[in-house]
């Protein structure tokens, strides 16, 4: 965006830029989200910045008011897709802080990574990181009844004093500021998760409705919550829909904090929180030219991990939504027979299993036993197209799981019969001019059905 749109948009509190870009004002020292509530500054105090982090090393502090902590994140399409984005995202995951591991998980030298880096987001790996960590123990202390030294640690800290003076260099304020006293201590974390309206709760919630796992998932008329568990940690989440103030009240139980940021990511990831719907819109009514009408604010529903996607789309090859759905639900059964909570099967668990429980041809419980073994020995492998060298798993299955387990924006179930269909109806439409966008496509051709 130019200074003149980013002025306009400011002047218009519109809550479709909220997290897009942010407004400091030289007259207080603060920066803000554009849809803050305090009384809009003149245009000569004001300056803007595409990253809150820019902002803050150019000594703004965050506004109290309106939290720029919480808005949305940028969306990962956005700008060129380099190896710099991929690094960012890792951080903004809480997956990786050090430069050589991010080096080595990109497959690039740590200068090279250092240098691309700081040429796309004007700071080094270590100030971005420092930052991230800082903004995210600011939601902790604003939002939540965790000890100071428990969101040092969260945040990704291995000392309290650290953690300090990190926060007050990064942010320009000293934690004490912002919590008067430690509060008593919660079970369960509550956070607000915001999201760019507009946000179509009840096409996702339907969606959802038809594949909920019971015991696994629950859902409601306004709310959507699971389990999870994996190596880390375990835990379960209730996120409720507050369509006036555009966010999600998230309730959180984990039984590790160091890896909550982890989760909070994950959950904003499974509710597609950091879409710009009003853009992804404008772009594919541009390109089907009317051909048929767009479901507003549709959003990608999203699977807590690749594996379980995966895994999901294997029992549902070949047979229809209602057939996959009890597939899943027995396959979870079995594993939770001896559990009070029902988590999603573990790879070692349903690789060492014979799966004499499903009726079902020996070749798909091979094919299931195939993919569990490989994401058991290789845990961290995020390019499922190496899922392909698998026997029984073929493209539309890697697809699907790219599509829900990792959130893609750019996946045309092509060989999805219910997209065939719909495609059908549409001529003189080549698909490959809807790119970055094609899998909010496959979610509007599957509305048209």
């Amino acid at each position: 965006m130019t200074s003149q749109q980013w002025q306009t948009a400011r002047q218009s509190g519109d809550p479709r830029f909220d997290g897009v870009f942010f407004v400091a004002v030289k007259s207080t020292g603060i920066y803000c989200r554009p849809i803050c509530p305090a009384p809009t500054a003149q245009e000569k105090n004001v300056e803007y910045y595409q990253y809150a982090h820019l902002a803050a090393q150019d000594g703004f502090r965050p506004c109290i008011r309106c939290r720029p902590d919480s808005a949305p994140n940028s969306p990962a399409w956005l700008g060129t897709k380099t190896t710099a984005l991929r690094a960012k995202q890792l951080i903004d995951k809480g997956e990786a802080y050090d430069c050589e591991v991010l080096a080595d998980r990109l497959g690039v030298s740590s200068r090279y990574l250092r240098r691309l880096f700081n040429q796309h987001f004007g700071l080094s790996i270590t100030q971005y990181r420092l930052f991230n960590q800082c903004n995210f123990a600011k939601q902790l202390l604003q939002e939540t009844d965790l000890s100071v030294a428990d969101i040092a640690f969260a945040s990704g800290f291995n000392s309290i004093r650290r953690f300090n003076d990190a926060f007050l260099k990064q942010l320009n304020i000293a934690p004490s500021k912002l919590r008067k006293s430690d509060k008593k201590p919660a079970s369960t974390l509550t956070l607000t998760l915001a999201f760019r309206p507009p946000y179509n709760w009840q096409a996702l919630h339907d969606f959802l409705q038809r594949r909920l796992i019971s015991g696994l998932e629950w859902l409601s008329a306004t709310s959507y919550g699971r389990t999870f568990k994996d190596k880390h940690c375990q835990g379960q989440f209730t996120a409720h829909f507050v369509e006036h103030k555009n966010h999600f009240k998230v309730a959180i139980d984990i039984d590790n904090t160091r890896y909550l940021q982890q989760v909070i990511h994950n959950i904003r990831r499974v509710l597609d929180l950091d879409a710009d719907t009003h853009t992804i819109e404008q772009h594919l009514d541009a390109e089907l030219k009317g051909a048929m009408p767009l479901c507003v604010g549709l959003r990608l529903p999203g699977i807590w991990s690749d594996y379980e996607a995966g895994i999901r789309a294997v029992l549902g090859q070949q047979v229809s939504v209602t057939a996959a759905h009890n597939l899943v639900t027995q396959l979870v059964s079995e594993f939770n027979q001896q559990s009070d909570n029902h988590y999603f099967p573990s790879p070692e668990w349903v690789a060492n299993s014979e799966l004499d429980f499903f009726k079902m041809p020996q070749s798909r419980k091979d094919a299931l036993r195939r993919l569990s073994a490989y994401c058991q020995q290789n845990p961290d492998n995020q390019e499922l197209d190496n899922w392909l060298e698998l026997k029984g798993i073929g493209p539309w299955t890697v697809n699907y799981a790219k599509l829900r387990g990792q959130s893609h924006p750019d996946i045309l179930l092509a060989g999805d019969l219910g997209v065939k269909k719909a495609l059908a109806g549409i001529s003189e439409f080549n698909s490959e001019h809807c790119a970055p966008f094609r899998s909010y496509l496959t979610f509007q051709l599957w509305q048209q059905l």
